[in-house]
C-alpha cells in the first residue's frame, strides 16, 4: 500500500539572533541541507524521547524494535553468534563489515524484544573485552505509515 500523501504546512517561530546563528551552525555541521528537514527530524526525535524515553528509561516489559550497532575486535564473534541465536530477543536482520581504516569490525542487527532484556544485553556487551562500542537505536513508533 503506498504511503499516504500529506499536504505540506508551514510552521514558524521567533527566536533571538544568537539562537538562530547557533541553530544554523548546528544544521550545517550535522549535514542537513535546510532548516525544515533538520527541525522535522529533531522534533520527531524529541517527541519520541519525551513520549517513550530512551532504552535506559523504558519500562522493562515494553516491546520495542530497533538497530543494535556493535564495534569490536576479532575474538568476540562467538559471543555475538550466541546473541543472534538467543531466544530472549528476535534478530530479524544481521550484517557484518570490516572497517579497514579504523581496523574495527562492526555488526548491525535489526531486532525486537522487551526493553529490559535489550538493556541487559547492551550492558553485558559494553562490559565484554574487545567490544569497543555498543549502541541501540530504538525505532520510532507510529500508528500509521508505509510499512
Amino acid at each position: 500500500m503506498p504511503c499516504e500523501q500529506i499536504m505540506s504546512r508551514v510552521f514558524s517561530f521567533s527566536t533571538d539572533k544568537e539562537f538562530a546563528e547557533d541553530l544554523d551552525r548546528i544544521i550545517l555541521q550535522s549535514g542537513y541541507k535546510n532548516r525544515s528537514m533538520f527541525l522535522r527530524d529533531a522534533t520527531i526525535h524529541f517527541s519520541e524521547a519525551t513520549r517513550r524515553g530512551d532504552l535506559n528509561t523504558m519500562e522493562k516489559d515494553e516491546s520495542i524494535e530497533g538497530t543494535m550497532v556493535i564495534y569490536y575486535q576479532h575474538g568476540v564473534e562467538n559471543k555475538l553468534m550466541e546473541l543472534r541465536h538467543t531466544h530472549s530477543i528476535t534478530v530479524n536482520s544481521y550484517h557484518h563489515n570490516c572497517l579497514t581504516e579504523s581496523h574495527t569490525c562492526v555488526d548491525t542487527m535489526q531486532l525486537n524484544g522487551k526493553a529490559g532484556m535489550i538493556r541487559t544485553i547492551v550492558d553485558s556487551l559494553k562490559n565484554t573485552q574487545d567490544i569497543d562500542r555498543v549502541e541501540f537505536i530504538v525505532a520510532p513508533m507510529r500508528s500509521t505509515g508505509c510499512c
